[in-house]
């Protein structure tokens, strides 16, 4: 019941604020409107196209997309993502096929690999197992620095369209409550209008 007084009085409280008519005469209220009317915000262009179009450059060639974007920085970091699990990817994958062809000509009877004397039949197979699953591995990683580079693109091209303009801004404050000697951290959002 306390529930429903509180909802029915809020409600008079609402109707009654749109309802009264303040004391600022028609022609002031007017200036207003036209003052608020010429003040414009100015963001960069949307372009609806533009985030595609880096992820698809960066699909076609790692790197094209941030340069696309402008992020020349970007670039290398790109190369160094994708090229450093995909020299390991090679580089496992050869020790794999060593350790493998040097199995299979033990197994055909042949005594001439360059692990003689060194590993047995058991250890070469745990050597291939081991170069395998780090050659697999490898390959994920290639893959998914690949595809974070095509997502690093497309997101850059999409905050590039955002307005990071003075005129907004999100501040930390700090405010000092006297009565119990606490502090409070916020948000501050301040909209400047010229």
């Amino acid at each position: 019941m306390k529930n429903i007084i509180f909802i029915a009085v809020f409600i008079s409280f609402l109707v009654k604020g749109f309802t009264q008519n303040d004391s600022i005469p028609v022609n002031e209220e007017l200036q207003l409107d036209k003052t608020v009317e010429s003040k414009s915000f100015e963001a960069n262009p949307f372009d609806a196209n533009a985030p595609a179009k880096a992820a698809f450059y960066s699909a076609v060639l790692p790197g094209l997309g941030q340069a696309y974007n402008k992020s020349y920085w970007k670039i290398p970091l790109a190369y160094i993502a994708i090229g450093t699990p995909l020299y390991f990817y090679i580089d496992n994958n050869n020790q794999y096929h060593s350790y493998r062809d040097a199995f299979k000509s033990r197994l055909a009877g042949f005594e001439n690999d360059e692990f003689i004397g060194i590993l047995n039949d058991d250890d070469l197979i745990e050597a291939q197992k081991l170069f395998r699953e780090n050659r697999d591995l490898s390959l994920l990683l290639t893959i998914a620095a690949y595809i974070l580079n095509i997502i690093d693109a497309n997101v850059e091209a999409h905050l590039n369209q955002f307005n990071i303009s003075d005129d907004l801004t999100l501040q930390p404050r700090h405010l000092q409550n006297f009565s119990t000697g606490q502090q409070a951290f916020g948000l501050s959002l301040n909209l400047k209008l010229n």
